[in-house]
This record gives C-alpha cells, sequence and structure tokens, in this order.
C-alpha cells in the first residue's frame, strides 16, 4: 500500500512540473487584467469548404492553446476515480503566454501549478513550445517537497496526468506537428451524455472526422479519431486506439463561446474504456481571463523555484 502511493505521489509530481510554465498564482501582482475577455484579438480561424485534415488540425490547436489571445489565466479541478467508486480531487491553476507572431523563436509558454490538496500543493510544470517543429519541447518540473526543478524526458509525456485517465501529452505538450492526418469524412455526431453534468452535448453536429496517427514510434496509442465542430474548428470528440485497433479511452470537450469569439473550455471528460474509470476537469468560467498583459520573463525555471503556491 505505502509503495503504490508512492509511485503515484511521484507519477502526480511528474505530471504536474510538465504542466506548469509561468503561472503567477490567484492574486499575483505579475497579473494585472485589462479586460474578463478579449477586445479584438479574437477573430479565430474558421473551418471552409474544401479544407484540408492538416488545415483543420492547424484550427484545432490554435483553438486548444488560445492563440487568439496574448495571454490566457484560468483556475480549475481534476475529479477522478473509478466507476461508482471513491472521487479523488486536485486543484490547479493554469498560465499562458503566446508569442508567436511577437518572438522569432517561441510559439508559446505554458504553466501549471497545484494549488490543492496540501500535500500536493505547489508541484508545478512548466512548457516551453518552439516555433521549429525540428526543436523539441523543454519542460521542467518542480518538486516542491525536495526543493528541486527537474527536466522532463519526452517518454514521459505518456504517463497519467496527477493519476488521471489524462496524459501529459493530452494535457499540455501534444503539438500539430506530432502527429500525421488524413480526413476521413464528414459526418453527424450523435451526440455524447456527460456522466459530469448528465446532459447530452453536441447531438446531430456537424463535424469533420480526422484520423491521427503519432509519429513516436511504439507509442501508447496507435491512432485516434477526432471529431471537429464545423462551425468553429474545435475539439468536442476525441476517440483513443490501442496497438490492437481497440478504442481505449475517449474525450469530451464543451466550450463556452463569447460574444468577441473567444472560446474558453468549460470542462473535459475522459474515460478509460477496459476500466471504465473516469476523469473530468473543469474551469471557474468566471476566472478564464485572456489579455492580463502577462511577461514573458515570468516563465521561467526561477519563477517555479521561488513561488510559494
Amino acid at each position: 500500500m505505502v509503495k503504490n502511493y508512492f509511485l503515484f505521489f511521484i507519477s502526480v509530481s511528474l505530471f504536474s512540473v510538465i504542466l506548469l510554465s509561468g503561472v503567477p498564482g490567484r492574486g499575483a501582482e505579475s497579473l494585472t487584467p485589462v479586460s474578463p475577455a478579449c477586445p479584438t484579438c479574437c477573430e479565430t480561424l474558421k473551418p471552409r469548404p474544401g479544407i484540408s485534415a492538416d488545415d483543420l488540425m492547424r484550427i484545432k490547436y490554435h483553438v486548444k492553446y488560445t492563440k487568439f489571445a496574448q495571454d490566457y489565466r484560468g483556475y480549475g479541478y481534476f475529479k477522478f476515480g473509478p466507476a461508482g467508486g471513491p472521487v479523488r480531487s486536485r486543484y490547479w491553476s493554469r498560465y499562458r503566454i503566446i508569442l508567436n507572431g511577437r518572438n522569432t523563436e517561441f510559439d508559446y509558454k505554458d504553466l501549471i501549478t497545484l494549488l490543492g490538496p496540501q500535500i500536493m500543493k505547489g508541484l508545478s510544470v512548466l512548457n516551453w513550445t518552439y516555433l521549429d517543429p525540428e526543436k523539441d519541447q523543454e519542460v521542467w518540473v518542480w518538486l516542491p517537497s525536495l526543493r528541486k526543478v527537474r527536466r522532463m524526458s519526452q517518454s514521459e509525456e505518456a504517463d497519467p496526468f496527477w493519476g488521471s485517465d489524462f496524459t501529459t501529452e493530452d494535457v499540455s505538450t501534444r503539438k500539430w506537428d506530432d502527429e500525421t492526418y488524413k480526413m476521413v469524412g464528414e459526418k453527424k455526431f450523435s451526440g455524447h451524455f456527460s456522466f459530469f453534468s448528465e446532459k447530452m452535448y453536441y447531438e446531430n453536429s456537424d463535424c469533420y472526422v480526422i484520423e491521427g496517427r503519432p509519429k513516436k514510434k511504439d507509442w501508447y496509442y496507435s491512432k485516434r479519431l477526432l471529431w471537429l465542430h464545423k462551425d468553429f474548428g474545435g475539439l468536442i470528440f476525441d476517440e483513443f486506439f490501442d496497438k490492437d485497433g481497440k478504442q481505449s479511452k475517449t474525450f469530451l470537450k464543451t466550450y463556452e463561446m463569447r460574444e468577441n469569439g473567444c472560446l474558453p473550455q468549460i470542462f473535459l471528460e475522459a474515460e478509460d474504456q477496459t476500466t471504465h474509470h473516469k476523469t473530468v476537469i473543469g474551469f471557474d468560467k468566471e476566472d478564464i481571463i485572456f489579455n492580463t498583459g502577462m511577461s514573458e520573463g515570468f516563465f521561467s525555471q526561477k519563477t517555479l523555484m521561488r513561488s510559494k503556491w
């Protein structure tokens, strides 16, 4: 029992480090909110007739990493556990600065930190993503109990994120360049019932269906089918398949369309199709803010070491 808990704690620590890359704490002086949402920069890319699978996936990542804004701040939670079993909770904050167009080297920098429970508070992950697709991301994990910053390896991206049904790659590090894409077709999505809200989502929605295959050899999935909403290009449903071609897990993602075009992700659900273990990632809508005037200098190892989350 002690050994299992120790392994779980270590996996949570590593996962947390990968996610945190420059996230100021709630009320930090380095953040001065300008507006509760983007005033002028939310003209997101839109799908169009005849669009290629590659271009659709570029839009998908544009939405996922909020590239329509200069920066992003949000607070949320993880809840996960076996079907009908006890539920564990984690609370976290996330910060991101978009540098593409303002910087010739970096695409974006991203920071995630764990706010609770107390035993894990402060675990953080910092991620620098480069514009050059041949250049690997740099990911660091902050282990507050050891007062140590540790560099994350690519192989660890397949590890569970904080013990959940998401991997580190799912949440933080997967990029457009990590897969090859093929158009499957245009279909109506039948809808998916949320175990979190107990509501049906996207019933009869018009979607593009894309097949994505990882470029990494012997990776933890062989392919995935992505359902992209025709109206805004965001990923609403994701189906993962193992090396034998069997569906291994599914994701549901919901969004909030704001008046100026911003698309905050409100909650994400994952379900392991073998164990039926489930995870939901939720966000406090009022705490999702764009264009706060974040500084690139905040997203540094020095910040990880000095921060008292």
